[in-house]
């Protein structure tokens, strides 16, 4: 720029900001007062360096181009005698330029050109930049902070063995978390979680009912309408009993099904536990799972099992049979066989409750002509123990599964053989043991009492649970 009288003159360096004053200043000591000291001026060859890289100086134009540039920004900072026309420039605040140190002659570069950067600007896209940063770091965050929540919830065992082996190294255990009292291992014993497999037996007695739940292979006895019942089978799951005979009196009536453990005491019985249709989604409480806090128990209603006495009609024909024949004999259907009827009769209720005769028992009625098996107490015996299909032994020891329609055997005299054959009409199950009647031909009867039968004739009973 061609120096004129009223041309300032201007330090060596400057901010891109600077503006010199123009309103009423013709003197130039004003812009001395403005600007501070006014800078040496420079020399051709400086003033020919301005637009292009400095050449090597020696020592002494450095030091003195050092102190020129100090005094420059000292004087920006010194507080202005006229105040300048506001202008958009004038409103930047301007910033202090460190002092430069001495450096090397060859690596210092030329003076800054006015009409370079200074770089005291942000470029125009960091503000959007780093809002975007912000984002994208809470957004990785959350989902670390969302993973860590679904991996403490898949892995319960680890985080649980973690705990616990942090918990041995800290002096107080703060995280261990105290279970009520009375629960701590404790073992809640046999649980019925189901319905009765039967929810109706015959009175005769014999039907299998089943069973299922927890532990129950712990039960001691299972009691119908207060009768023991015959645990058939169990085991930790399931458990099998024989609904006991009753007498013909409870025939239609409701009998409560209990059980208790070893120790004699109830066995709880649960509502079943409701089945969800697959592919249905059952929405499950995270809180117990996530803090490790104990659930509250929802409190289930005491529940009891019921069974209900039914007849059976082959059962029913056969009893039926026996009290109607017992005194007066079916002459005109069964020939009658003089002094020992009793395996005869015995067979008859047989056909009545629904047997068919085979080769190896029958009664040809046009003839009369029978096998041994029909008419023989001992050959009865030795067929029904070949047909295990039809018919079950029993010995007097078993006489708590004996039900009304099986077939009772006498051996009077202690040989071995059997000397008398009748019918079960009834069974009652009591405190102290289970009572049997029966009824037939020869000693006739609708009603003899066993024991009674053996306090009088002596000698031993067996009996057959018929199918």
């Amino acid at each position: 720029m061609p120096h004129t009288p009223h041309t300032p003159e201007l330090p060596l360096r400057f901010r891109s900001t600077f503006r010199a004053a123009t309103a009423g200043l013709d003197d130039p000591s004003s812009i001395d007062a403005v600007d501070g000291p006014a800078a040496p001026e420079p020399d051709d060859a400086v003033e020919t360096n301005v637009d292009g890289p400095a050449a090597p100086e020696p020592d002494d134009a450095v030091e003195t181009a050092v102190a020129v540039e100090q005094d420059d920004a000292a004087s920006l900072l010194e507080p202005a005698a006229v105040e300048p026309e506001p202008t958009a420039a004038a409103h930047e605040e301007p910033r202090e330029e460190p002092a430069l140190e001495p450096q090397e002659p060859a690596k210092r570069p030329g003076p800054r050109h006015r009409a370079e950067r200074l770089r005291n600007r942000r470029p125009s896209g960091a503000s959007f930049r780093r809002t975007i940063a912000l984002g994208c770091a809470s957004a990785i965050m959350g989902v670390s902070a969302f993973g860590a929540v679904a991996a403490s919830a898949d892995d319960d065992a680890s985080s649980a063995t973690a705990v616990s082996a942090n918990a041995a190294d800290r002096a107080t255990p703060t995280d261990t978390i105290a279970t009520p009292d009375g629960e701590a291992g404790a073992d809640d014993g046999p649980t019925v979680m189901s319905d009765l497999s039967v929810a109706a037996a015959p009175f005769t007695g014999g039907t299998q009912v089943t069973v299922t739940g927890e532990e129950l292979d712990q039960v001691g006895a299972v009691l119908v309408g207060g009768a023991p019942a015959t645990i058939v089978a169990a085991d930790e799951r399931t458990i099998t009993f024989a609904v006991p005979a009753v007498d013909d009196a409870a025939l239609g009536t409701t009998a409560p099904v209990e059980f208790t453990d070893a120790a004699g005491r109830p066995v709880d019985v649960e509502t079943p536990t409701a089945v969800v249709a697959a592919g249905t989604s059952v929405v499950q409480p995270l809180e117990g799972e996530l803090t490790g806090a104990p659930e509250a128990e929802v409190p289930t209603a005491p529940r009891t099992l019921s069974l209900t006495y039914t007849s059976d009609p082959g059962i029913d024909a056969q009893v039926g049979y026996v009290l109607a024949y017992w005194s007066s004999y079916n002459s005109a259907e069964y020939p009658v066989i003089e002094g020992y009827d009793c395996a005869n009769f015995a067979s008859q209720s047989l056909i009545a409750r629904g047997w068919a005769m085979d080769g190896g028992w029958y009664l040809d009625r046009a003839t009369g002509a029978m096998s041994p098996t029909w008419a023989s107490s001992t050959a009865l015996r030795d067929y029904l123990l070949t047909r295990t299909d039809r018919a079950t032994y029993l010995d007097d020891g078993q006489r708590s599964l004996v039900k009304a329609g099986d077939i009772a055997q006498f051996d009077w005299d202690g040989s071995g053989d059997r000397d008398h054959t009748a019918v079960v009409t009834r069974v009652e199950h009591t405190e102290t043991g289970t009572k049997v009647w029966v009824g037939g031909h020869t000693k006739d009867a609708d009603y003899w009492d066993v024991d009674t039968a053996l306090a009088t004739g002596g000698g031993s009973v067996s009996y057959f649970s018929i199918r």
